[in-house]
């Protein structure tokens, strides 16, 4: 019995089991069954590179997410197995210790390593905003960010600002690519990202050697390939012109379309619906309440407000599917899409405005 094989033992995971989650992961990742064996090959291999999860300008969210890895148990097995050796909200260390455990991994496994990042970065006022053992985010991220192999951004923060850069953005907060620049960088956005979608590309990684295929905002495509809307359940719903009209009509009880209470998934890449959250157990549509977009660049202010329902496309009702609309037209709903979230952002900016003017009446 190999090293691994007792580590399954200790877990109360069998070969078996372990077997059959591989095959689920090269579902995941969009390879055929053939890989399971080779990803298990590759999981249990001993040249797994450590890991350092950095944490900026967030809620936690991603953290949270990652210590949900338990479909089945044995995701969470290879998160641990991989040797996160730093991480702040569950590692053992703290001040001084826990910078030492950074700084050592940095240097001994130079290029080596694979930086998580969570959190947005502040860059106003030479990012005071942000600060661990006295150093800026800026600073850290570039240094452990700059020596990694490469950088997973997890979480909309990460990967495009999130809320913190959302209109005033008093920070001035930016996302893991724009401090690092030409380093290779994986997005998984998402509030939060599922943690299923992060042990996939760090399997990839083991498999290959490098990372999966990324779409024009570095999101891996065997996640982030499909319209939310194209594999939601609700799908039928819409195509036969039966939309949810208030919370709680007879409608929304029979799990009818979201479309007009403000559900985002015609203009949401990810594979929520497939994937699912809480084990596999159901996710935000599945539950009862429409997608708010958030693994989209420019949440929140493209998306909000939250509860109101993406524009017609012009000539053709809600009722109309995207299959009889046809790809032209699926091309026009992507630019109205587009304007619609600039006119958004437009008049949140000038809400905020309002308040601030009205703030400075009282004064």
């Amino acid at each position: 019995m190999g090293k691994f094989d007792n580590i399954l033992k200790e877990y109360g995971i069998s070969r078996r089991e372990f077997l059959k989650y591989c095959t689920a992961l090269s579902g995941t990742l969009a390879l055929s069954p053939a890989f399971a064996p080779k990803i298990a090959e590759a999981i249990e291999s001993d040249n797994r590179p450590p890991v350092i999860w950095l944490e900026f300008q967030d809620c936690a969210g991603d953290s949270e997410s990652l210590l949900r890895a338990n479909r089945p148990t044995v995701g969470d097995l290879i998160l641990n197995y991989l040797s996160i050796d730093y991480h702040e909200t569950i590692m053992a260390a703290a001040g001084h210790q826990a910078e030492a455990a950074r700084d050592e991994t940095v240097k001994k496994y130079k290029n080596k390593y694979i930086c998580v990042v969570e959190g947005s970065i502040p860059t106003a006022d030479d990012g005071i905003y942000c600060c661990i053992g006295g150093r800026s985010a800026v600073d850290i991220l570039k240094e452990v960010g700059g020596n990694a192999a490469f950088v997973i951004s997890v979480g909309t923060c990460a990967a495009y600002g999130g809320l913190p850069a959302a209109y005033p953005n008093p920070t001035e907060a930016k996302s893991v690519k724009e401090i690092l620049g030409s380093k290779t960088v994986i997005n998984l956005p998402g509030c939060p990202m599922n943690v299923d979608n992060l042990t996939a590309t760090i399997v990839h990684y083991l498999l290959f050697g490098a990372p999966p295929a990324l779409d024009k905002f570095l999101r891996p495509k065997f996640a982030y390939g499909k319209r939310i809307h194209d594999n939601c359940e609700r799908r039928a719903h819409f195509d036969a012109g039966q939309f949810v009209e208030r919370w709680g009509d007879e409608g929304h009880r029979q799990g009818w379309c979201l479309y007009k209470m403000g559900c985002k998934g015609p203009e949401t890449f990810h594979n929520c619906p497939t994937v699912r959250w809480n084990e596999g157990l159901s996710w935000p549509v599945m539950a009862g309440h429409g997608c708010v977009g958030c693994s989209e660049p420019g949440f929140w202010d493209t998306m909000t407000p939250i509860y109101r329902r993406l524009p017609n496309v012009p000539g053709f009702g809600v009722e109309a599917t995207a299959t009889k609309i046809g790809t032209t037209i699926v091309g026009i709903s992507a630019v109205v899409f587009g304007v619609h979230g600039i006119v958004t952002a437009i008049r949140n900016r000038g809400l905020v405005k309002k308040v601030e003017n009205e703030f400075e009446d009282k004064e």
